[in-house]
């Protein structure tokens, strides 16, 4: 039985294209399955990492404008708005649209993810957590696939055996 689907959890995974190419899997909630490169993978990881950073720098930013300054707090969201417009955009498209947000009445840092009908909200520590997984699902399925195939021309398992055996790695890891 498949397990149920949490529409607040994205999850991403290794796994391979029908071509057998390295891939990840992305699930989040019903709406949202993708299967990514682990260029794509890696690009979100690390779109999440300089977001976090961002996002507590831009916080940073109207804290020292609005008290070591003492500019008001309309000019400080145009300073930080200033800065992020020069910020240069990243190089390589990622799997998720991930954006530094500065809570302007909170003073609180966050990041917010979205992809299709899907958001989120994340703390920088959550983001840089997310971004570890995604790294290691981008690195894991580089390594599936060279196992796969090592294990393919070792011809004493058959691809339902190596199937199997991948689903029970995949059973462990939870």
């Amino acid at each position: 039985m498949p397990e149920p689907i949490d529409p607040n959890v994205c999850t991403i995974r290794s796994a391979t294209a029908d071509n057998g190419a390295a891939a990840c899997l992305l699930v989040w909630g019903p709406t949202v399955q993708a299967l990514l490169t682990p260029a794509a993978t890696l690009a979100t990881a690390r779109d999440l990492v300089a977001a976090a950073a961002h996002a507590e720098t831009d916080i940073a930013v109207l804290g020292w404008v609005c008290e070591d300054l003492r500019a008001d707090e309309q000019t400080a969201g145009h300073i930080v708005k200033d800065i992020r417009a020069r910020r240069p955009l990243p190089p390589t498209p990622a799997a998720l649209r991930v954006h530094a947000v500065a809570g302007y009445k909170t003073r609180q840092p966050y990041v917010h993810i979205s992809r299709g009908s899907q958001a989120g909200q994340l703390s920088p520590d959550e983001a840089r957590q997310m971004a570890q997984h995604w790294t290691e699902a981008a690195v894991a399925a580089q390594i599936d696939v060279r196992l796969r195939y090592a294990l393919g021309e070792w011809d004493r398992l058959t691809p339902d055996e190596i199937e199997n055996l991948f689903a029970l790695l995949r059973k462990a890891q939870r």
